[in-house]
């Protein structure tokens, strides 16, 4: 690469990020519905022509939006497991990566809006979300993984009328654990973000004062339900 292109991919990686930065901003002023580029244009100083050279569309700017968050909340899933899998037990883990995805989201809470609030009128994310969707997922996954290899999972049996859903949803989401360790799972996913999305949005307020404890029981509770051992 030329030192021309590579100063011409540095200041398109500088304009990228600025315009990303910006409708973070907005988000959080005007919320996802609301975006708008050439209100994103207007505040960086940039004609509307010269933004959609980055960003050809709203929806665009959504997906790169949302490709991020999901990229950060799972990093720091994914850094939460490396320090603290030595010496450490298979629940303890779990819970201590279900805590560093609370706090991502605390800490962001319009990025945690835009993946889990609201849907944004007139917009579907495409299909390339999907796999730094599956970040969080896939370290929760291997945890179970681990236990099961090295310990084995407590797993119950499922009723007759879930096998094919269970048999279904194994193989898409973790084809070498038990079909009920899915259903588990998917339950789960949802439970948690219900957990972290209720106290995001104001839900437990007057509720629940100890949050940060009541989080930590309720996500080792949560990992009953795909059959970790407690330690």
């Amino acid at each position: 690469m030329s030192t021309t292109q590579g100063a011409r991919e540095r200041a398109r990686t500088e304009i990228t990020a600025a315009i990303k930065e910006e409708a973070r901003r907005q988000l959080a002023v005007e919320g996802a519905a609301k975006l708008s580029l050439r209100a994103v244009a207007r505040e960086l100083g940039m004609v509307s022509s010269a933004l959609y050279r980055y960003f050809p569309s709203r929806d665009d700017l959504l997906t790169a939006l949302i490709t991020d968050a999901y990229d950060a909340v799972g990093e720091a899933a994914e850094k939460a497991l490396v320090r603290q899998s030595a010496g450490v037990g298979h629940r303890e883990r779990w819970v201590r990566v279900c805590l560093a995805v609370r706090r991502w989201a605390l800490d962001h809470p319009q990025e945690y809006a835009l993946l889990y609030g609201s849907p944004v009128p007139g917009y579907s994310a495409p299909q390339t979300t999907a796999v730094p969707a599956a970040r969080t997922m896939t370290v929760l996954i291997s945890i179970a993984r681990d236990a099961h290899a090295t310990r084995g999972l407590a797993v119950e049996r499922l009723p007759a009328g879930l096998l094919p859903e269970a048999e279904r949803l194994t193989a898409d989401v973790a084809p070498d654990l038990p079909g009920a360790v899915a259903i588990g799972f998917v339950a789960v996913w949802a439970e948690l973000f219900g957990l972290i999305s209720f106290e995001v949005f104001g839900h437990f307020h007057r509720v629940v004062e100890e949050r940060e404890a009541f989080f930590a029981h309720a996500a080792s509770g949560l990992a009953e339900k795909v059959g970790l051992p407690r330690t």
